[in-house]
């Protein structure tokens, strides 16, 4: 069952977390959400000093694991707070700080999760220490994954892709990028392999870079794949189209990233929360937590609703990432705590800028910021509407074929 008080061992590493978030990112995100597309030189440093700690292994390992689908439960009895867990609450903490540039930070990309979950142990040794981002999304696809129209076509040693991906995090500055294409359209979800593609490797080209209302630290790109050719070796997992398993694969990768999205938006949503409080108490609200919500004033129970929305969003991403490290199937807690940490950190984020007047709509507070921000913990790593969906296939028991 699980404890839902910190692990005595990730404390240490949650701290640390936070004293990064206070005084690293915390002091230069407004710098880098004016000055867009400008890389956080600032991260280089921090980037080795956590390669250092993760060799040292003082971190228990605080790296997204993955959802490896193919590990047997451990035969060990009793609960293990493991990868998953401490990153999550690292991230939270990061987040806490500023989610454009924890996305900005080398080696710990989306698509780092996606090797940690579909790559097996040779292609996990072979991708050790790369930065790589995620291409998933492309135009006029929609939400749902399973639709995608870039294609990988097998010759010889090589797959061929070809394709346009959009809004692919770190797009620019990450080492590789893992793509997702499909072997064969006719064959449907099943068909869909996610690749390991290198920076410069002919064929693939940044077309440009976004423009966009949040998280301006973090370089959105889209992506040009023309007769790209890569070895037959980066596809991820397994070569065979397995109709049964379906979307297996890609899931798996889902199952690892969302938790971790849900946390980005938690933490954010907490910086907000903090601040708030704060202000409130300056204008001489007082959060009363021994009173009756009814008996205080207005602002006062607001806030208190709003803490209430976090903490459920807070207690469903823990789940989800101590299901992972406990090898348990995490699919629906996985998509739960995304739709929940996606929709309270908007309502969060936009509530506090509200209870905190001309302070919270001006740039002389990062509320308006965080506002901006946290929008995107709602959209990417699928839209609330397609967690929603998941989550209702689950409950339901229904295929994708059935319920759409």
């Amino acid at each position: 069952m699980i404890n839902l008080e910190t692990p005595k061992k990730v404390r240490p590493l949650i701290d640390q977390a936070h004293q990064v978030a206070m005084n690293m990112l915390r002091p230069i995100s407004r710098k880098y959400d004016e000055g867009e597309h400008q890389y956080p030189k600032e991260l280089d440093m921090l980037a080795a000093m956590i390669d250092g700690i993760s060799e040292s292994g003082a971190t228990g390992g605080a790296g997204a694991a993955g959802v490896r689908r193919d590990e047997k439960p451990q035969e060990k009895k009793g609960n293990k707070n493991g990868a998953n867990l401490a990153s999550v609450l690292s991230v939270m903490e990061m987040c806490w700080g500023d989610v454009g540039l924890l996305l900005s930070m080398p080696r710990q990309g989306l698509g780092n999760s996606a090797i940690a979950s579909v790559a097996d142990d040779e292609q996990q040794e072979r991708f050790a220490g790369t930065w790589a981002a995620m291409a998933i999304t492309e135009p006029g696809v929609g939400s749902d994954s399973a639709n995608i129209t870039t294609t990988a076509v097998k010759d010889g040693d090589e797959y061929v892709i070809n394709g346009e991906k959009i809004y692919v995090t770190s797009g620019e500055r990450a080492d590789s990028v893992v793509v997702w294409a499909t072997l064969d359209k006719s064959l449907g979800r099943a068909a869909i392999k996610s690749f390991v593609v290198q920076k410069g490797t002919p064929g693939m080209r940044v077309e440009r870079l976004e423009h966009k209302l949040g998280i301006r630290a973090s370089d959105t790109a889209v992506i040009m794949f023309e007769d790209c050719r890569v070895p037959a070796a980066n596809l991820l997992g397994s070569p065979e189209v397995d109709t049964k398993q379906g979307f297996a694969g890609a899931m798996a990768t889902f199952d690892n990233t969302r938790p971790l999205v849900a946390a980005m938006a938690v933490g954010c949503a907490r910086a907000s929360l903090d601040l708030t409080r704060s202000i409130l108490a300056d204008a001489g609200v007082e959060v009363d937590y021994d009173k009756p919500v009814w008996l205080q004033p207005a602002a006062a129970a607001t806030f208190l609703q709003l803490e209430a929305e976090w903490e459920s969003a807070y207690l469903l991403t823990l789940e989800s990432a101590w299901m992972a490290d406990n090898r348990k199937p995490n699919s629906k807690e996985a998509s739960m705590a995304k739709a929940k940490a996606g929709r309270m950190g908007s309502e969060v984020t936009l509530r506090c800028v509200e209870l905190a007047g001309t302070l919270g709509y001006s740039e002389a507070e990062l509320l308006e910021k965080w506002g901006r921000d946290s929008k995107i913990l709602d959209i990417f790593e699928g839209t609330q509407q397609i967690q929603q969906l998941i989550v209702a296939r689950r409950v339901l028991g229904l295929t994708s074929a059935q319920l759409k």
